[in-house]
C-alpha cells in the first residue's frame, strides 16, 4: 500500500513536472510572437479549435501554420502565369470558350421547364469544362460518366477539407492516414481524381508536339524537356500532377462555388436581379451573348458582382504562406519557416472598410453618381504576389456565366425569400455553399416581376431556405 502510494506520487511529480516544461519552454521561446495561447506539444493549438466556426477559432488564436512555400512555389508560379498568357486566359480566345460554356448553361437551365432543381452541378459542369479546355486542352460532354465522377469527388475534396475531419487531416496528416473517419474518403477522392490527372498527362505525352503545344500540360511537358539535365529542377511528373490539379480544382470550385451564392443571394433579393436584368436589357440586349467588353459598361453588374465575392468569402483563410526570413512585424519577431494564414475574412468583413459588413448591398461598390467604385480592402483573390493566378479568368466567367443567365430566366425561389437562409456553411478551407433549388423561369417578355412559378412545381425545399437570416 504504502509503495503504491509512493509510485503514484513519484508519476504525478514526473508528470507535473514535465507539463511544467513543456509549457514553459515554449513561452519563453514565443516571447517575441505575436499574442496567443500557449501551444501543446504535438498537438499545438487544435483543442482551441472549435468543431464548428474553424475561422472565427482561428481568430481568437491569432497564429496561423500549414502548408510550405519557397523556391518551388516561385519557379511553379512564375511558369504557370506564363503559360496561362500564352494559352490565352484573359484574351478573346477564352472569352470565346467561356461564352459557349454559358450558351450550354442557358440550354442545360431550359430543360428544366421552370421547375425547382439543385444549381450545384450545373454550375460546376461549367465552370471546369472552362478550365479543363485549358490544362487537358479539351472539354468534356456534360453527359460524360468519368467526368461526372470527377465533379462529383472534386466537389466532395472541397466540402470535407472545409470540415473539422479536414482541418485535422491538413494539421496531422502523417498520423490521420492511420486512423478512421470521414477524412479517409479524401484519400480515395484525390487518389482518383490525381489518377486522371496523369492519364491525360500520359496521352499527352504520346501526341506531343513540341512546336504547338495545345494546353498547359503540354506547356509543362515542354519545359520538362528543357530541364531534364538540372538535377534540382521543379519541372517534373510529380509537380506536374500537383500544379494541373491545383488549377482543376481551384478552376472549377471557387467559380461554381461563388455562382452558387451568388444566384442564391439574389433569390433573396430579388430587387437586385431586376436592377441588374434592367441594365442587361439596356446594354446588352437578348440578341447576343455578354462579352466582357460590356461590363465597363454595366456598373451595377459589376458592383453585384463584387459584393457577391465579398459576401460569400468562399476562401476565408486564403492559403498559407511561409516567411522565408525573420520578420519583424508591429513589435514582433516572427521566425523565419512560419507559415501564416493572411485571413481573407478579416479584410472582406472589416467594419472600418464595408459599413455593416453582414448585409449584402451592392450599393457599397458604387459612387453617388451610381459608376463603379473600387475598394481597395476588396481583395478575394487574395493580394500582391499570393494574388490568385487565375483571377483573370475567374473575373471573365462570373460576369459572363451571371448574366447570360440573367438574360435568359427569371429566377424564382420555391418559398418566400425572407424563409432563405444566407448563413456561411463551412468552418475550415471554404465557406460551401448551402443546398437549396431553384427555378429558372424562361422569360418570355412583359415585366419580371410579374412572372410566376409554375403550378405543379414539386414539394419541399433545402435547408438553405429555412431558418433566420441575420444578413439582412
Amino acid at each position: 500500500m504504502g509503495g503504491g502510494y509512493v509510485t503514484t506520487l513519484l508519476l504525478l511529480v514526473c508528470i507535473s513536472g514535465l507539463i511544467y516544461l513543456l509549457v514553459r519552454r515554449p513561452r519563453s521561446q514565443r516571447s517575441h510572437l505575436p499574442p496567443g495561447p500557449t501551444p501543446l506539444p504535438f498537438l499545438g493549438n487544435v483543442l482551441q479549435l472549435k468543431v464548428e466556426g474553424m475561422l472565427n477559432s482561428l481568430r481568437e488564436v491569432e497564429q496561423g501554420l500549414l502548408f510550405s512555400n519557397g523556391e518551388r512555389w516561385w519557379q511553379l508560379r512564375r511558369f504557370s502565369l506564363a503559360a496561362l498568357q500564352d494559352l490565352g486566359t484573359g484574351q478573346r480566345s477564352v472569352e470565346k470558350q467561356i461564352q459557349d460554356e454559358a450558351q450550354r448553361l442557358v440550354e442545360e437551365f431550359k430543360k428544366t421547364k421552370g421547375l425547382p432543381f439543385d444549381p450545384t452541378f450545373f454550375l460546376s459542369r461549367s465552370a471546369s469544362s472552362v478550365i479543363c479546355s485549358i490544362v487537358f486542352g479539351q472539354r468534356f460532354d456534360y453527359a460524360d460518366k468519368s467526368f461526372l465522377d470527377l465533379l462529383v469527388k472534386t466537389n466532395q475534396v472541397f466540402v470535407r477539407l472545409s470540415s473539422t475531419w479536414g482541418q485535422l487531416y491538413e494539421r496531422f496528416s502523417w498520423i490521420m492516414r492511420f486512423l478512421p473517419g470521414p477524412h479517409k474518403q479524401i484519400f480515395q477522392d484525390l487518389e482518383d481524381i490525381n489518377s486522371f490527372i496523369l492519364e491525360r498527362i500520359k496521352a499527352n505525352q504520346v501526341s506531343l508536339d513540341r512546336d504547338n503545344p495545345r494546353d498547359f500540360i503540354d506547356c509543362f511537358l515542354l519545359q520538362m524537356e528543357k530541364e531534364i539535365l538540372n538535377p534540382a529542377t521543379e519541372f517534373h511528373l510529380r509537380n506536374l500532377v500537383l500544379t494541373a490539379f491545383n488549377l482543376f480544382f481551384v478552376g472549377t470550385e471557387t467559380v461554381s462555388s461563388t455562382l452558387r451564392y451568388g444566384l442564391l443571394i439574389l433569390l433573396k433579393h430579388p430587387e437586385v436581379e431586376e436592377k441588374m436584368t434592367q441594365e442587361i436589357d439596356r446594354v446588352i440586349g437578348r440578341s447576343r451573348m455578354p462579352a466582357v467588353e460590356d461590363r465597363s459598361r454595366m456598373p451595377y453588374t459589376n458592383a453585384v458582382i463584387h459584393e457577391i465575392q465579398r459576401f460569400s468569402d468562399v476562401i476565408p483563410m486564403n492559403l498559407p504562406h511561409a516567411l522565408t526570413r525573420d520578420t519583424h512585424f508591429r513589435g514582433y519577431t516572427i521566425p523565419k519557416g512560419t507559415e501564416v494564414f493572411p485571413v481573407l475574412s478579416s479584410v472582406l468583413r472589416d467594419p472600418s472598410r464595408f459599413r455593416d459588413p453582414e448585409r449584402f448591398n451592392p450599393m457599397r461598390f458604387l459612387d453617388e453618381q451610381g459608376q463603379f467604385k473600387a475598394n481597395e480592402a476588396s481583395m478575394p483573390f487574395s493580394t500582391g504576389k499570393r494574388s490568385c493566378v487565375g483571377q483573370e479568368l475567374a473575373r471573365m466567367e462570373l460576369f459572363i456565366f451571371l448574366t447570360a443567365i440573367l438574360q435568359n430566366f427569371t429566377l424564382k425561389c420555391p418559398v418566400p425569400p425572407r424563409d432563405i437562409d444566407l448563413r456561411l456553411r463551412g468552418a475550415g478551407f471554404a465557406h460551401v455553399p448551402p443546398c437549396y433549388q431553384l427555378c429558372a423561369v424562361p422569360w418570355g417578355g412583359g415585366s419580371r416581376a410579374q412572372e410566376e412559378l409554375p403550378k405543379d412545381r414539386p414539394q419541399g425545399t433545402a435547408g438553405a431556405m429555412k431558418g433566420p437570416n441575420p444578413a439582412t
